[in-house]
């Protein structure tokens, strides 16, 4: 468990969100089972890739099924660009593998990637796909990093060439365009399967929920109740690149889509209830307004209705 999701660890004293499930309407989603979750794994790799997001999904992924497997059949190998928990008695693994870009870039470190100016190289993806082409089922995302501003480009033929910059959508786009190059030609829907899920939403002006008021997700208990919530920290224009996409991809990748169902959990954020390298201090704690974490989400909580939804699509 990271302590930047360990909201109960951290002080959060309500635990409502860690009960919500997901009702979708006029159809019921598959129970999460542990057991039959492990018999799809047996002999398979099973492999996340993206950004922080990702990564929580991915460590809800393993607290949801290490309970069964016993201590000394599990192992987690250490935090690399590419994490590991095995599982011998089914011959599985469960693996992270930090890309927050997809493509290669200057933000590939798993540790040092608070960068002053990101550069990526918008044509390829090899430092990244050696590692995740023989994993048999993918799951990838990338979005948040793309809102930072804008991106350098540095093409891959020119190694000390001239940058030139492109704002965070229009980058994305060609980020998004080298991986499903990479789908297209390598991806076998009989012996692989590809995820992408949407863009996971943030919850950073609760105005946008409750007119008038002037904070974040701080103090958040309740899910918004207003179907069809739609907050800023989505953006549209994004999501319809994406989809136009992955259309192209046919049956080669599904949608993993948990953008509108987590927009209504504006209280399943970490808020000041985590630590991200140090703990928070007394001042930064007195301050919910600025040190709140309204992007990642409390463990468990959302992430978990994610992988209850890769459960029921596998």
């Amino acid at each position: 468990m990271s302590d930047q999701l360990a909201c109960h660890k951290h002080g959060r004293s309500d635990l409502g969100y860690q009960h919500w499930r997901w009702q979708p309407h006029d159809c019921n989603l598959k129970r999460w089972n542990v057991t039959e979750m492990w018999e799809k794994l047996r002999g398979k790799r099973l492999m996340f890739v993206g950004d922080s997001l990702n990564r929580g999904q991915w460590i809800s992924m393993v607290c949801l099924l290490q309970s069964v497997i016993p201590a000394d059949k599990r192992s987690m190998s250490p935090n690399a660009p590419l994490t590991i928990f095995r599982a011998e008695e089914y011959n599985a693994t469960i693996e992270f593998l930090w890309a927050p870009l997809l493509v290669d870039s200057n933000s590939d470190d798993p540790v040092n990637h608070r960068l002053d100016e990101r550069i990526m190289r918008p044509d390829s993806v090899l430092k990244h796909s050696s590692k995740w082409e023989h994993a048999d089922i993918l799951v990838f995302n990338s979005y948040l990093w793309w809102r930072q501003g804008p991106v350098k480009l540095l093409w891959s033929a020119d190694e000390n060439g001239a940058c030139e910059e492109l704002d965070g959508l229009g980058a994305m786009e060609l980020a998004m365009g080298a991986w499903a190059d990479w789908v297209a030609s390598k991806v076998d829907p009989q012996k692989k399967r590809v995820f992408f899920a949407t863009m996971s939403p943030t919850h950073l002006w609760s105005r946008e929920w409750e007119p008038g008021s002037n904070g974040n997700c701080y103090g958040e208990k309740m899910p918004i109740d207003w179907e069809g919530y739609w907050g800023s920290g989505s953006d549209m224009p994004t999501m319809r690149m994406v989809e136009k996409v992955l259309g192209r991809l046919g049956s080669k990748v599904s949608v993993l889509n948990i953008t509108q169902l987590s927009e209504y959990r504006k209280d399943g954020h970490p808020s000041i209830y985590r630590k991200f390298w140090e703990t928070l201090s007394p001042e930064q704690l007195s301050n919910p307004k600025s040190y709140s974490d309204c992007i990642h989400w409390c463990l468990p909580g959302v992430p978990d209705v994610w992988n209850e939804l890769l459960f029921h699509l596998l």
